[in-house]
């Protein structure tokens, strides 16, 4: 199984724990990583490249922090210009069966995504559009992997979590949430 990771994330050097996550990747022959801000400084997206790409994957796994409980800008513009009409939907269904999943990062704690926290939603419940596009264009949603940042307090919390993420990008696992 080919996947696909598509990062966005506006403010990677910014971000010890995505930095750390996509570094755990980068190099790993069966996961093709694909980092929207890198490629796209210009915000100019190739649609024929980013259609290609998933044309050629089994599995998509788009991995973000949570901006404003959606996706930062250039992941939400990714969306809109790359799932067009006559070929992710209504008329053509090219990602039809393949997997998409999300890898959110918070700076806040699973405890924040309960209906009695601060966010008063879970994260599921945040993310529900993106539930609908998956149903819309016809792909399998998986399960959401959480990484809450300021449960990532030590070096071996980062490893640990880097190789939950890898069996998920694998399918060996579908962790929730890492906790040590």
């Amino acid at each position: 199984m080919k996947t696909l990771v598509n990062i966005a994330h506006p403010t990677m050097q910014e971000s010890r724990l995505n930095a750390y996550l996509k570094d755990a990747i980068k190099n790993q022959p069966d996961l093709k990583v694909n980092d929207l801000y890198a490629e796209y400084p210009d915000e100019q997206i190739d649609v024929t490249r980013e259609q290609q790409l998933l044309e050629e994957h089994d599995r998509v796994i788009f991995q973000f922090p949570n901006y404003w409980y959606s996706y930062p800008p250039l992941l939400k513009k990714w969306f809109d210009h790359v799932l067009l009409r006559g070929w992710a939907f209504k008329g053509g269904y090219a990602l039809e069966g393949t997997e998409f999943g999300l890898a959110i990062s918070s700076g806040f704690t699973s405890e924040d995504y309960r209906f009695d926290g601060l966010h008063r939603h879970s994260i599921e419940q945040v993310m529900a559009p993106f539930y609908a596009t998956c149903n819309f264009i016809r792909t399998k949603s998986l399960p959401i992997f959480n990484t809450f940042e300021d449960e990532m307090n030590t070096e071996l919390d980062l490893q640990n979590h880097s190789l939950e993420y890898l069996k998920y990008l694998r399918r060996e696992s579908y962790p929730f949430h890492y906790k040590s």
